[in-house]
C-alpha cells in the first residue's frame, strides 16, 4: 500500500480530511525546508507538496513566484530538491510528499532518471501543472515502476467529458482547482467547490483534494466539509515571504496557521 493510499485510508477511518501544505523547495533559503516540512507535520500536516523551484511558473501568483525566484538565488535545482525529500525521509518514513512543479526540468534530467531518483529518495507523488495525460504515457509508466502517482488538475472550466478523461488516468487523488486563475486569487465560491466535487466523484472512487483561495481556517473548515483533501499554498508561503529575512520565524507563523486549520478542520 502506498504511504498517499494508507495516509487517505487512516484519515477516512477517523472522519478526518487531509490537510496538505505546499512550500517551495529552498524558499527562502535551502537550509530552511527539511526543518519546516518536520514542524509543519508536527502542526497537523496531513501530506506535503513540494514546489519545484522554476523560472516560469505560469500557473503561480505573485507569492509563490517569488518564492521560486528566492530559491533560485541559491541555485536550487531538481536534484536538490530530492535531497531533501531524502533528508526527510532519515526522520520521517510514514508522511507522504507529492512534488509539485512543471515538466521542463523532469524532462531535461529525463524520465527514467527522474522516476528512479525520485523513488530512491522517498517521493510519493508528482503533480506537473503543464502536463496533460495526452502527453504524459511515458512518464507515467516510469512513475509506476517506482510506486510514485501521478496526480492530475481539474479546473472550474473542466467539462464532464474531460473530467472522465482525467479521473480515469489519475491515481494518488484528483486536484480541483476551485479558482480560475492563479495560485493566490481570493473569492472562493464553497457552493460551486460542492457542486464540482460531487461532479468528480461520479467519476473516481480516489481522494478528491481542493486548492487554490484557501487563506484561513474558516475557508479550511469549509472545504473540509465536502473534499478529501484541503490544499494551502500561498497563504503558507506568504508567511514565509514575511519572515524571509528571520527564518528563524517561519516555523512558527506557518505552523500557527496550520494548526489553527487543522482544528477548524477535525471540528466541521
Amino acid at each position: 500500500m502506498s504511504r498517499l493510499h494508507a495516509c487517505f485510508e487512516a484519515l477516512k477511518a477517523a472522519n478526518k480530511t487531509a490537510l496538505v501544505p505546499f512550500v517551495t523547495a529552498g524558499d527562502p533559503h535551502p537550509s530552511v525546508t527539511v526543518n519546516l516540512m518536520h514542524d509543519m507535520v508536527k502542526a497537523g500536516a496531513s501530506v506535503l507538496e513540494l514546489g519545484i523551484p522554476f523560472s516560469d511558473p505560469m500557473a503561480e501568483g505573485p507569492v509563490i513566484q517569488l518564492a521560486c525566484e528566492r530559491a533560485l538565488k541559491h541555485n536550487v535545482s531538481l536534484t536538490d530538491v530530492l535531497v531533501m525529500v531524502k533528508e526527510f525521509r532519515t526522520q520521517d518514513m510514514d508522511t507522504p510528499i507529492v512534488l509539485m512543479g512543471y515538466t521542463n526540468p523532469v524532462e531535461v534530467m529525463g524520465y527514467e532518471k527522474f522516476a528512479n531518483a525520485a523513488g530512491e529518495a522517498g517521493v510519493d507523488g508528482l503533480i506537473l501543472v503543464d502536463l496533460p495525460p495526452e502527453e504524459g504515457a511515458e512518464l507515467v509508466s516510469e512513475l509506476k515502476v517506482n510506486k510514485i502517482d501521478m496526480i492530475f488538475l481539474l479546473a472550474p472550466t473542466s467539462t464532464d467529458e474531460r473530467m472522465k478523461i482525467i479521473c480515469e488516468q489519475a491515481s494518488g487523488f484528483v486536484y480541483y482547482v476551485s479558482l480560475k486563475g492563479v495560485t493566490g486569487a481570493a473569492n472562493l465560491d464553497v457552493d460551486s467547490v460542492v457542486e464540482k466535487v460531487n461532479q468528480i466523484r461520479g467519476h473516481t472512487s480516489i481522494p478528491v483534494g481542493v486548492g487554490f483561495g484557501i487563506r484561513d481556517a474558516q475557508s479550511a473548515a469549509q472545504v473540509a466539509a465536502v473534499a478529501d483533501a484541503v490544499v494551502v499554498g500561498s497563504a503558507i508561503v506568504n508567511r514565509v515571504a514575511e519572515n524571509a529575512d528571520d527564518p528563524k520565524r517561519i516555523s512558527p507563523q506557518v505552523c500557527e496557521l496550520l494548526a489553527s486549520m487543522r482544528q477548524a478542520m477535525d471540528q466541521t
